[in-house]
């Protein structure tokens, strides 16, 4: 008997565990945009640009709710906006990995992906120097702000080097022959 309450009561643990994971893995994306996605696979300009669109898209959301006075629990809503940015960020980071690997000229792209990294940078930038946020509510999303604004950083000097070194490529390569 004592067996069947420990299967039981383990179950119910799996089952719980798994419900939870299940909510934090959901994908940041809706249908329709993972529908453009799947139309853009093969055009790194059009693609990349998406991306770019959905993660601004993500943050204008966060200041949507933070400004919503009938916002409850700001601190989580701010952590989930802030997760669902840097889920979108992130691929379109393997994204640029994925077309680099493949020899793709992103230079022109490249532009429109550092333009919104600049205007990424500040949105967050803005959410920390926020006056107006209780520490209560900054802790539920401090280490992740901390982590999207390192990978921002971080983006915005590997987006700019790898435009200035496929430009560099560009001025030497050979012009094709017809």
């Amino acid at each position: 008997m004592t067996g069947v309450r420990i299967s039981l009561a383990a179950l119910a643990l799996f089952l719980l565990l798994s419900t939870a994971l299940a909510q934090r893995q959901r994908d940041p994306l809706t249908a329709p945009e993972i529908d453009q996605l799947r139309d853009t696979a093969v055009e790194p300009d059009l693609r990349l640009k998406l991306y770019v669109t959905f993660a601004r898209a993500r943050l204008v959301a966060l200041e949507q709710a933070r400004s919503d006075p009938k916002t409850t629990d700001r601190g989580q809503v701010t952590h989930d906006h802030l997760q669902d940015f840097l889920d979108v960020y992130d691929e379109l980071n393997d994204n640029i990995d994925t077309y680099v690997g493949r020899k793709a000229d992103l230079r022109k792209v490249l532009k429109t992906v550092i333009e919104g990294d600049t205007e990424f940078q500040a949105k967050l930038r803005a959410l920390r120097d926020d006056a107006s946020a209780r520490k209560e509510e900054t802790g539920q999303y401090e280490f992740l702000l901390s982590n999207a604004l390192d990978a921002l950083d971080s983006s915005v000097q590997d987006h700019r080097e790898l435009l200035t070194q496929q430009e560099e490529a560009a001025k030497h390569k050979k012009p094709a022959k017809h």
